[in-house]
């Protein structure tokens, strides 16, 4: 880990998250899904417990339609730091009956991985759940509090939310409650690439431009293969891409891009006028996609 020494505010706030965190819960998780922000995630806690190990498991809700890239980088990272990885999969949902495939030009397995999540955090007892969403990413996300209480059914409401004065964090919940745990709520999609430069943190591959077979729908540059719906007009063409948010295949719209080097994304972030989050396909159902999956237990 570099730079151990150097102040910043961002990473020592985060870091003061991560540690009440560990300090206020019992059973605490981190949400991991291969993407950037909850590699950074990772970094802060090896950081917050350093020199012993991260003292909670990581877990990942797996729709079974990841980036084969993401999930190589996944147990390669746990294999080299040696945490627990725990993995729940929405097609044991699904084989359960406890959600129904979708069907269709816009069908994604992304909504599905609630009711996964929501069992996982039943199964272990989990009471708080740290995740990597940031205030700068949608205008859901910018109403959530650092320590956001979920209720008994595991669901958010925004209206029922506890102040948060300086840096006073209240993990205190009753029986059956949990709360979800942002640590780089106050960060920015720009801080989170430059601490990946700066730290010199490994990151899947799909961050960086390469070329990937893909198709063109609704202005968005959308992955062809076997678990997208594609309409036989639609034309698939090999084009130079990379990703900046990183969900799965049938929710992760890419960008054309020649970026291939750490400075060369940082510098196409700082010319950037769309929120990362414009290239994700599941928040164009609606206005209020990303609240009402939050309501119901998203992550």
């Amino acid at each position: 880990m570099n730079n151990l020494l150097i102040p910043n505010p961002k990473e020592a706030e985060s870091i003061h998250i991560i540690r009440e965190v560990a300090a206020q819960f019992e059973r605490p998780v981190l949400l991991f899904s291969g993407g950037k922000d909850s590699i950074t995630l990772v970094r802060l806690a090896q950081k917050a417990f350093y020199p012993a190990k991260i003292p909670f498991p990581l877990l990942h809700v797996d729709t079974g339609h990841n980036f084969p890239e993401t999930i190589e980088f996944r147990d390669k990272l746990v294999a080299e730091l040696g945490l627990e990885l725990i993995v729940r999969n929405v097609q044991d949902s699904i084989d359960q009956g406890k959600v129904r495939e979708e069907r269709g030009r816009y069908s994604s397995r992304n909504s599905l991985q609630t009711t996964t999540l929501l069992d996982a955090i039943e199964e272990f007892k989990f009471d708080a759940c740290i995740g990597g969403a940031r205030r700068d990413e949608e205008k859901a996300r910018a109403k959530e509090r650092v320590f956001s209480v979920r209720d008994d059914f595991g669901q958010w409401d925004e209206k029922n939310q506890r102040p948060e004065l300086f840096d006073m964090l209240n993990g205190k919940i009753h029986v059956g409650q949990n709360v979800r745990c942002f640590p780089i709520s106050n960060w920015t999609e720009l801080d989170v690439w430059e601490y990946i430069k700066t730290e010199n943190i490994e990151i899947p591959s799909i961050y960086f431009a390469h070329e990937r077979e893909v198709f063109f729908r609704d202005g968005m540059i959308w992955t062809a293969n076997e678990h997208v719906f594609r309409e036989p007009h639609e034309e698939v063409m090999v084009k130079m891409v990379r990703f900046r948010t990183v969900g799965d295949m049938t929710c992760t719209a890419a960008v054309l891009s020649e970026a291939v080097s750490l400075d060369d994304v940082v510098g196409e972030i700082r010319e950037s006028t769309i929120s990362e989050r414009g290239a994700r396909i599941d928040d164009k159902r609606s206005e209020a996609a990303m609240e009402t999956r939050k309501k119901v237990g998203y992550f």
